[in-house]
């Protein structure tokens, strides 16, 4: 177990939500912040990227 993490799930679930809170925050600031016509280019440039990408070849692990 990683040093200063505690094994309490009850912990676990409470950073979670706090973690997710953070989360819809830095969202609703981009989506308030970014113009859709920026967003759009974000979204190709993504697109293009993985059509460029090789394929990744994944292996079922031996069981």
């Amino acid at each position: 177990m990683e040093e200063g993490k505690v094994n309490n799930p009850q912990t676990s679930d409470n950073e979670r939500v706090s973690d997710n809170k953070s989360h819809v925050e830095v969202t609703s600031k981009f989506i308030e912040e970014t113009s859709l016509d920026r967003m759009l280019e974000i979204a190709e440039l993504a697109r293009m990227k993985k059509l460029t990408e090789p394929p990744k070849w994944v292996y079922p692990e031996d069981t």
